[in-house]
């Protein structure tokens, strides 16, 4: 079974390999065969009356047992995601792993992906990054995440939503600092093709009022090693503590000063403990 990159924009960026393994393999199967079938009719692919099979986030053990009966019969088949690498943010993880203890060669046919274009055209350190894909929804949860994200010396790959991006760099903002580095990505290889670059106080200014459309990766510049004194530690914790509760501060915080955020709640508890301090609300 060979995993099929496939244009993440530009039709014309598919490989003359991909090509080749969606003409000759026995089945194909796809996260969306309508994107599929437009794909190898723009490039002159017949499918001759193959199996054509979906396979996507929804798809359980009935669907991947259509799929490995072709190989357990000695047949080929050609798995593609909706656009770019399979298995980068798209299903067939189980597939693969489904594929793999039924003693069949799961192989890669390489090509498209957002995460390598949009780190090519970011302007921001590509010799060691993290891909973290889409973090949670909601913000407590998210900006948790980012947190946790914060002192890796590591250029930072992130997928978003159009719906959901000015609260993702709004929270990076909160969680980083205004400062932080980052590149907004947006409908790479299109004809709408956008990078927006600078700190992440400059792109939500950017952004802000706009409605954002497409596919948009988010990088975030690596991390800076900086020395963090304990009054600067206790004013932070302070003005969190004026607005946030207790264990969601500790954790802004932590994020914004690269610190780890166990000591950044340990210091926050002594604070609230302290007789002259009522600037926090403690719950």
């Amino acid at each position: 079974m060979h995993f099929v990159a496939t244009p993440i924009g530009t039709a014309r960026d598919i490989t003359l390999r991909a090509l080749d393994l969606l003409a000759g393999a026995d089945a194909l199967a796809a996260e969306d065969t309508r994107t599929l079938r437009k794909l190898m009719e723009i490039h002159g692919v017949p499918l001759n009356g193959r199996l054509l099979l979906a396979y996507h986030d929804h798809s359980g053990a009935q669907d991947r047992a259509r799929i490995l009966a072709v190989l357990e019969s000695g047949g080929s088949v050609a798995y593609v995601s909706e656009a770019g690498t399979p298995l980068v943010a798209d299903p067939g993880y189980a597939l693969g792993r489904a594929a793999i203890a039924g003693g069949h060669k799961v192989l890669a046919a390489p090509g498209a992906s957002a995460v390598l274009a949009a780190l090519a055209v970011s302007g921001l350190p590509t010799d060691r990054f993290a891909f973290a894909g889409f973090l949670p929804p909601a913000k407590t949860q998210r900006e948790t995440e980012i947190a946790a994200l914060r002192s890796l010396s590591f250029t930072l790959v992130l997928y978003e939503s159009p719906k959901r991006v000015h609260d993702l760099l709004a929270s990076l903002r909160d969680v980083l600092g205004g400062e932080r580095q980052v590149a907004l990505c947006r409908e790479l290889t299109k004809r709408f093709e956008e990078v927006i670059r600078g700190t992440t106080s400059e792109v939500c200014e950017a952004i802000a009022g706009r409605t954002l459309k497409g596919e948009i990766v988010v990088l975030v510049g690596r991390a800076e090693t900086e020395e963090v004194s304990g009054d600067d530690l206790e004013t932070a914790l302070r003005d969190a503590m004026r607005t946030m509760r207790m264990k969601d501060a500790a954790t802004a915080v932590a994020g914004a000063l690269g610190l780890p955020r166990r000591e950044v709640y340990q210091a926050a508890l002594a604070l609230e403990k302290r007789p002259d301090d009522a600037d926090g609300d403690g719950s």
